[in-house]
């Protein structure tokens, strides 16, 4: 069995291997809600596609399994990339438990398109070098060390999955350090035909997703590397930075 990372949304974003193996799959299961219809034109037109949005773990493991062991080749397309919040943990030990062996194809994930789109790197030298992958607290408890203004401390590039219905507390907890002009992106399903990026200040972050109504599927980009074009460069390819592929110049 595979679990293959489907990317945000766009059928040409998913790996060549995850494309092949998708092309070989008998049976496909994908949440229909995360994942477009557009991404099974890579599997042959007679595979079993099951949607599993409606789906609890406790029906659809028993799918899977069955039908591993019926010998069909069965893939689990899963958006972004399986190791960012997909419930990708249950279905492991769930597949372990049953002694079913698996392989996992990484994908694209949607703070990884978002800074494509934007044009932008989030690590720039001399201003941010960090990263952080989150997530507000809401229905899924977030564990209290990791706690958004705790996070925002470090005044990294902050990825926001999975928050639009708590925006009002995350913009506030994220204004504990963040400067109020800190330049945001709020990025509407990624990918997808009707994406979208509305530009702005984390002062409005808030007021942007709630005056486009998004509830679900946005991804917020909050860093300094958003505001633009900046003076400072990478030394790995400066003449003064000598290394091992590039020795200093005697004399």
């Amino acid at each position: 069995m595979q679990i293959i990372g489907a990317g945000p949304g766009d059928p040409e974003l998913i790996t060549l291997r995850g494309q092949r193996l998708l092309s070989e799959a008998d049976v496909v299961f994908y949440a229909g809600s995360l994942v477009p219809e557009g991404l099974l034109c890579h599997c042959r037109p007679q595979v079993e596609a099951i949607d599993t949005r409606a789906l609890t773990l406790e029906t659809l493991l028993p799918e899977m399994i069955g039908r591993v062991q019926a010998g069909q080749r069965v893939v689990r397309l899963q958006d972004g990339d399986p190791a960012l919040y997909g419930a990708l943990h249950e279905l492991l030990l769930g597949l372990g438990e049953a002694g079913i062996p698996f392989e996992i194809v990484p994908g694209v994930s949607a703070f990884q398109l978002a800074a494509a789109r934007l044009q932008v790197e989030l690590t720039i030298p001399e201003l941010v070098q960090t990263i952080i992958l989150t997530r507000a607290s809401g229905r899924t408890q977030v564990p209290a060390p990791e706690a958004l203004a705790s996070l925002a401390a470090h005044r990294a590039s902050l990825c926001l999955y999975l928050s639009a219905r708590h925006v009002e507390q995350a913009q506030a907890d994220l204004l504990m350090h963040y400067p109020a002009d800190t330049p945001i992106a709020v990025c509407y399903r990624l990918g997808w035909p009707d994406e979208h990026i509305w530009l702005g200040s984390l002062t409005e972050m808030a007021s942007l997703t709630r005056q486009a109504r998004l509830e679900r599927t946005v991804l917020y980009l909050i860093s300094p590397a958003l505001q633009g074009s900046q003076s400072v460069r990478s030394r790995l390819y400066s003449p003064e930075h000598a290394h091992l592929f590039r020795p200093k110049a005697r004399g």
